[in-house]
C-alpha cells in the first residue's frame, strides 16, 4: 500500500479544492459564470488553479510509482515534501501577484526540482540501477 504517496495526494487534493473554492466564489460574487469577464483578479485565481492541475497530478503519478518500485521511504518524504511546499508557495505567489514573487519563483523551482528528481529515480529504477 503506497501510503507516503496517499498521504500527499490527499494533501495536494485539499489545497487543489480550496484553489477551486477561490475560484467559485470569485465568479459568484462577480457574476462571472465563464472565463474571467476582465477580471484581473479573478485570471489570477483561476491561473493559480489551472498551473496547480497542470504539474501535480504527474508528479502524484511518479511518486506512486517510485513508492511502488520500492524507493526508500525517505526519499519519497523528500519528493513529496518538496512538491507540496511548491505548490503551495506558487498558489499564494500567484494569488497575491501576476508578476515576479517570491512565492511564484520558489514555488515553481520546488515543483520543478521535485519533477526532475523523482524522473531521475524513475529512469533509474527502471533500467536496473540500485537507488534504494
Amino acid at each position: 500500500m503506497p501510503k507516503i504517496t496517499l498521504l500527499f495526494a490527499s494533501l495536494h487534493a485539499l489545497l487543489m479544492l480550496l484553489l477551486a473554492v477561490r475560484v467559485v466564489g470569485h465568479r459568484r460574487s462577480a457574476k462571472i459564470g465563464l472565463g474571467d469577464g476582465g477580471d484581473k483578479s479573478l485570471a489570477k485565481k483561476v491561473r493559480a488553479h489551472a498551473n496547480f492541475i497542470e504539474y501535480v497530478p504527474m508528479a502524484l503519478i511518479l511518486l506512486g510509482l517510485l513508492e511502488l518500485s520500492g524507493l526508500g521511504a525517505t526519499w519519497l518524504w523528500i519528493a513529496g515534501g518538496t512538491l507540496l511546499l511548491g505548490r503551495v508557495l506558487h498558489a499564494v505567489g500567484l494569488s497575491r501577484s501576476s508578476g515576479v514573487s517570491f512565492g511564484r519563483f520558489w514555488g515553481i523551482l520546488l515543483t520543478w526540482a521535485s519533477l526532475v528528481f523523482m524522473a531521475g529515480m524513475g529512469i533509474g529504477i527502471a533500467l536496473g540501477w540500485s537507488l534504494r
